[in-house]
């Protein structure tokens, strides 16, 4: 039988939704979680994850409104690097699936340097 979480939901369906709405579920799954160290490890790690991944976004969008606003050379890049972007996103989509697919699955996957650093922070 599998270890319960909560709302008594099965601790790798627990870890798994933590994924879902990034950074804001692991959020509340990391409140509402006080037990199991499982579920609390894939909720601080989706969090530390996708907060990175925003201010990351936020970062770059700055940067490239204003390279983008150089005339001419803004409007090159926006076409060299557009595909990019779509690769980068798709990518990023991907991870969250893949990283959904191993909490299920039940497996304490540590992305790397991050993972460390939450497995520190959860089984020390």
């Amino acid at each position: 039988m599998a270890n319960k979480s909560i709302f008594g939901l099965n601790e790798n369906i627990a870890a798994a939704l933590s994924y879902l709405f990034g950074a804001f579920s692991g959020v509340v799954v990391l409140i509402l979680e006080r037990e199991n160290k499982f579920v609390r490890f894939h909720a601080l790690q989706s969090t530390l994850w996708f907060l990175f991944l925003y201010v990351a976004g936020a970062i770059v969008n700055l940067v490239f409104n204003i390279v983008f606003a150089i005339p001419l050379l803004g409007w090159l890049l926006g076409i060299v690097l557009s595909p990019v972007f779509w690769v980068g996103g798709f990518i990023l989509f991907a991870t969250k699936l893949f990283l959904m697919y191993k909490a299920f699955s039940g497996t304490t996957f540590k992305m790397p340097i991050l993972g460390e650093v939450v497995w520190g922070q959860i089984f020390k």
